[in-house]
């Protein structure tokens, strides 16, 4: 499976995700510097989860940190666990 097309979402385990998107990027690129990839980890994840997850890490996060702070956004919060709102088909006349 390649980068783009493995996309981050709530069923699947965030350690082994990261793992594995972690070593394709490392055998993309060797020279890619660690905080790169990490950036691009989580452009991998939908724009909530993504989002909540660079507001809980700080500037010279690891991949522990993303890791661990998918875990916690994935227990502590409703991302990504209900579909989006959809409208009850009712019509203003």
């Amino acid at each position: 499976m390649s980068f783009e097309n493995d996309k981050y979402s709530m069923d699947k385990d965030p350690y082994e995700w990261c793992l594995r998107q972690s070593k394709i990027l490392k055998a993309i690129d060797p020279q890619m510097n660690i905080q790169m990839r990490n950036h691009k980890l989580l452009t991998q994840m939908p724009g909530e989860l993504e989002n909540a997850v660079k507001c809980r890490c700080n500037q010279n996060f690891t991949l522990d940190d993303i890791v661990n702070t998918l875990q916690d956004v994935r227990k502590r919060t409703n991302i990504g666990k209900y579909s989006p709102y959809k409208s009850s088909g009712f019509k203003e006349k």
